[in-house]
């Protein structure tokens, strides 16, 4: 299990950065899709350099024992700048440029100082898990690994206060994309606080290092997770919820379809389903394959059904919208029997000309798809009524 969850927070980021990339190949010089990429990127090297058999890997390959103990602290301290970064660029304004430039500048200084301590410290020892705590007083060495906690301490806390104030000012998807940032960079800073903790405590003589051997590493996958979430959120957010809709749709059409599907089949009024398959294009499929099929049984809906079944349903609820769904789900499965018997149907005996309310929209398809699942009045127009005298129920 050693290493595990980084090498499955890393793979995660990778996902991430894959679904990225097709749009940054598009738009490589979009400066918020570069952020995002390289905020990605770089949590994935914090998580992989981090995983104790990469750390033994990288020290056996170069020959320099804890060599993987700088790739990481530059990593980690990279992320953070990125993280603030991809924010400013996200949120924009007139001055985007000069506040990424400053950010990108200063954490370059910190990355030189991480490689020029690291060089001048002496670290012969390699520690796999506790470097920080081990080595947290060794000349240099505790200086870099002081200055690397500080600078992501920093980064993570700037990140998490620019989206909260951000999130203030709008709503929806955007809102709930930066709160989920603003946890995850909160519980990000857990990453160092925890190591600047068990450092401190080192230096009093305790030994706390299982808040930097557990507790950290947990606080980083676990802030990364959510931050890389709310990222996210907001970017495939109304896509999902557009999905889920024209699912929901196409599923409670379901009866509609049902009740036609005699008339649809014999009469060859179903389009061919589309492929490849998708929830916009399978509703598209199923509205318009009944919409055919409303349209050849239009000269068998019966008016006088109409209004009785509209009256009967006024009298037990007062819903218009519903009385009106009824009313339609009535007259179709009556038209589906006549038409399934083959029957003439003469003109009404009234001669009055009476009309149909306009045909039913998208919307009201779906109400009245539900009531010929439910009502207990279509369900008596299907049985009890006659195939030679349509007007009767």
């Amino acid at each position: 299990m050693s290493g595990l969850i980084n090498y499955i927070s890393c793979g995660v980021l990778w996902l991430g950065l894959a679904a990225k990339m097709p749009d940054l190949v598009r738009h490589r010089r979009d400066p918020f899709l570069c952020a995002l990429s390289a905020t990605l990127a770089i949590g994935s090297l914090c998580f992989l350099f981090g995983a104790p058999p990469t750390v033994g890997a990288v020290n056996r390959v170069s020959g320099i024992p804890n060599l993987a103990a700088p790739l990481t602290y530059a990593a980690i301290t990279a992320y953070g700048a990125s993280s603030m970064v991809l924010v400013v660029y996200w949120r924009g304004g007139p001055r985007v440029r000069r506040i990424a430039r400053c950010w990108m500048t200063g954490y370059a200084f910190v990355l030189v100082a991480l490689a020029v301590l690291f060089a001048l410290g002496d670290v012969p020892k390699e520690r796999r898990t506790d470097f920080d705590t081990y080595y947290s007083t060794t000349p240099y060495t505790a200086e870099m690994i002081v200055l690397y906690l500080l600078a992501h301490l920093i980064a993570v806390t700037a990140t998490a206060t620019a989206t909260l104030r951000w999130a203030r000012d709008v709503h929806g998807w955007l809102r709930a994309g930066l709160l989920t940032m603003a946890v995850g960079t909160a519980i990000g800073t857990g990453y160092s606080i925890s190591k600047i903790i068990a450092i401190v405590a080192y230096w009093c003589g305790h030994d706390w290092s299982t808040l930097a051997t557990q507790i950290s590493p947990a606080a980083a996958g676990l802030g990364a997770l959510l931050f890389v979430t709310g990222i996210l959120i907001p970017l495939a957010g109304p896509g999902l919820a557009a999905w889920l809709r024209s699912w929901r749709t196409y599923v409670r059409l379901g009866p509609l379809q049902g009740e036609l599907d005699d008339v649809l089949t014999r009469r060859n009024l179903r389009v061919p389903r589309p492929r490849p398959f998708s929830a916009s294009a399978l509703l598209m499929w199923r509205q318009t394959s009944i919409q055919n099929a409303l349209g050849h049984l239009g000269m068998l809906f019966d008016r006088d059904l109409y209004d009785q079944t509209h009256d009967a349903v006024l009298q037990k609820v007062d819903d218009g919208e519903q009385a009106d769904a009824t009313a339609w789900a009535a007259i179709i499965a009556a038209a589906v029997r006549v038409e399934r018997s083959g029957q003439q149907v003469s003109p009404s005996p009234s001669g009055d000309g009476r009309m149909l309310p306009q045909a039913p929209d998208p919307s009201t398809l779906v109400h009245i798809s539900n009531a010929l699942a439910t009502s207990d009045i279509v369900a008596t127009t299907r049985i009890h009524r006659g195939t030679k005298d349509v007007r009767c129920l």
